[in-house]
């Protein structure tokens, strides 16, 4: 792609986040909402009310065994006919996230159509939210929140801390400008640690990503903090404890999650409020983790959103009152809120394939494991493992964080996925 090719499509990028965020400021200013946006959805019950699903990932699957319990029917659409939906869904369709025809299609005869994953086609979602049907997240917030460029401008245009950074259209505009060390991240398409890395010295230049990208300050922090907040149609709110992450660093995968954070009262005050203040921005429906970094100083910056069910909420299944999956279906649909409150201490332990193994997956040591106490195993249902793929989650669940700790390194140890 070259420069001047690069700079007409910013330029369309950036006027359409415009609008967006004009959407967004038409909402704070008027309090105007679409009839369906403040009508509770008493009728989610029962065959009759259609909820769509973009996509069929484990976090899909996780979000229909709650909603089972409430009887209400998701249809689910991927392009992996062996998604860990597939066995699940009410309905599995076999289709692209990308193409606005499939999604068009998929979503027309729904009673409200919702995401587990952000990289979808947003102009089918906003044809089909212009036609009535109820689109949560909205559209116009997937269109800043999966381009990581437009989404470090809205936080900067709206107050939103975050380390400073700039855009470059490939690998020769970052060797003009940038000084190493720096994070590169690629604005699209990045996923579970991929598409995001650290350069620390002029040899690592021969490995830039060569798409658009953002280039962030390596900003030196002492931890890795995420709150995830809900907020459904009528603005109301609930903020989940802050979660601390440690991270495989060469896999870039969350290995342990904590929570609570260890961190003092005034810390976690004002990441619960960084949180509702980001949603509250975004005029946010839905669920929304929101990942920071705590620096050495005791700042907090804003690192990225994702507008789903997230990967530092797997432990509220068993470790709070009410799940992520649950507080998201709640959230969409409108329903009262549920209690985030954390009822026992926890850790949540990523099941990834281990390095080197390829095939069908082998869980060795699972029932050395399922014999623990406080041992909680979330297996996703994908039959091919390949190295640090993620196959699975287990949370550990004890009277203290320190026990839980413990237990944890114990599971890590024994239990391993391989071929």
């Amino acid at each position: 792609m070259n420069h001047d090719t690069f700079e007409l499509n910013c330029k369309i990028k950036e006027i359409l986040a415009i609008q967006a965020e004009l959407g967004i400021l038409y909402f704070r200013l008027y309090r105007k909402e679409d009839s369906y946006l403040c009508t509770i959805m008493e009728k989610s019950y029962g065959k009759n009310f259609r909820l769509g699903m973009l996509g069929g990932g484990q976090l899909g699957r996780m979000f229909i065994q709650e909603a089972m319990n409430y009887d209400v029917h998701v249809h689910c659409i991927d392009p992996d006919a062996e998604a860990p939906c597939s066995r699940l869904a009410a309905s599995f369709t076999v289709g692209s996230l990308q193409d606005f025809d499939t999604v068009y299609t998929f979503g027309k005869d729904k009673s409200l159509v919702t995401i587990e994953i952000e990289n979808v086609n947003v102009e089918a979602l906003e044809k089909l939210e212009s036609e009535g049907i109820p689109v949560y997240p909205q559209p116009r917030i997937l269109r800043i929140i999966k381009d990581k460029g437009l989404q470090k401008q809205f936080y900067s245009n709206n107050n939103i801390p975050t380390a400073p950074y700039k855009l470059a259209a490939n690998a020769k505009e970052v060797h003009e400008f940038a000084q190493a060390p720096f994070v590169q991240k690629l604005r699209t398409g990045g996923y579970d640690g991929k598409g995001v890395q650290v350069v620390n010295n002029e040899s690592d230049f021969s490995q830039l990503f060569d798409d658009p990208s953002i280039i962030e300050n390596k900003i030196p922090f002492a931890k890795e903090l995420s709150v995830i907040v809900v907020r459904n149609p009528k603005g109301e709110t609930a903020v989940y404890p802050t979660t601390e992450s440690e991270f495989n660093s060469e896999a870039n995968l969350v290995e342990f999650l904590f929570s609570p954070a260890e961190i003092d009262a005034e810390i976690e005050k004002n990441a619960q409020e960084l949180a509702i203040d980001v949603a509250n921005k975004l005029y946010f429906v839905g669920i929304l983790a929101v990942e920071m970094f705590l620096t050495n100083d005791g700042s907090l910056l804003v690192n990225e959103v994702a507008p789903r069910p997230h990967n530092s909420g797997h432990q509220t299944i068993e470790g709070n009152e009410t799940s992520q999956f649950e507080q998201h279906m709640r959230s969409i649909l409108n329903w009262p809120l549920g209690s985030t409150k954390i009822t026992q201490p926890s850790v949540m332990i990523n099941l990834l394939g281990e390095k080197g193994f390829e095939g069908s997956a082998f869980y060795e040591g699972l029932y050395e494991v399922i014999a623990m106490p406080g041992v909680h195993i979330h297996l996703y249902g994908k039959e091919k493992t390949k190295s640090f793929r993620k196959m699975g989650h287990v949370t550990v669940t004890a009277s203290k964080l320190e026990e839980a700790k413990k237990l944890a390194k114990s599971v890590k140890n024994i239990l391993k996925v391989k071929s």
